[in-house]
This record gives structure tokens, C-alpha cells and sequence, in this order.
């Protein structure tokens, strides 16, 4: 029983900080999420440089945000300068805050010549 006890309230305390963490992911009473992809085409000959402003910038933003909920990025397998972003905010005025944000600021003009294209998509959850 004393085992079983323990096992319980271990699970509890590794349990609860992802439990947290998707209690803060639900929308807030502001208004809907706002999902984004971000299709952007790289300087080839800079992809890695590029690549390092964007982690350190994602980065800083999933642990300093609270309304930034995900922030996911890959890269075309055959066109590694191809790479698509999947932001997911609280609701857009925690997108707008990200956007002030000295992490957002300093990815933004540190890879302003870089980014040869970039679309902005809205997209809408289906599940």
C-alpha cells in the first residue's frame, strides 16, 4: 500500500507541470487562438545562420511568453531553405505582444536580408 502510495503521488508531481501547461494553452476569455503558418524562403547561402536566429528567437518565446502556446518549425526535406512556422498564440493580442517582444525584434532585423519570401497564412484548426 505505502508503495502504491508513493507511485501515486510521484506520478502526481511529474504529472503536474504538464497538466499546467495545457491549462494554459486554452483559449483565454479575450477571444479565439490565433494559428499562423509562416512560409518562408531563405538565402540558401545563409540557412544556417538563419537558422540560429530562429531557434534562439522560438526558443526565447515558448519560455518568456505566456499567450505564445507552440511554435514549431520545419524545413522542406528536398529545399532546406524552404521552411514553414507553426505559431499558435492565446489570442491575437498575444500575437501582437510577441511582436514587440526584443527575442521577435532581434530575429526580425537580424534576418531581414535574409528572408528572400514570406507568406503570412491564417489557418483554422479542425480538430
Amino acid at each position: 500500500m505505502k508503495k502504491l502510495l508513493t507511485t501515486i503521488i510521484l506520478a502526481a508531481v511529474c504529472l503536474a507541470p504538464a497538466m499546467a501547461q495545457q491549462q494554459a494553452a486554452k483559449p483565454t476569455d479575450k477571444g479565439e487562438r490565433l494559428v499562423r503558418l509562416a512560409k518562408i524562403t531563405v538565402d540558401p547561402e545563409r540557412l544556417s545562420e538563419y537558422n540560429a536566429y530562429l531557434k534562439e528567437g522560438a526558443e526565447a518565446a515558448m519560455r518568456l511568453e505566456p499567450g505564445v502556446i507552440k511554435i514549431y518549425a520545419v524545413a522542406e526535406k528536398d529545399a532546406p531553405h524552404k521552411i514553414t512556422i507553426l505559431e499558435i498564440y492565446a489570442d491575437r493580442a498575444a500575437y501582437e505582444s510577441h511582436l514587440k517582444t526584443a527575442h521577435f525584434m532581434k530575429y526580425k532585423q537580424g534576418t531581414l536580408d535574409m528572408v528572400k519570401d514570406l507568406q503570412l497564412i491564417d489557418v483554422k484548426p479542425l480538430f
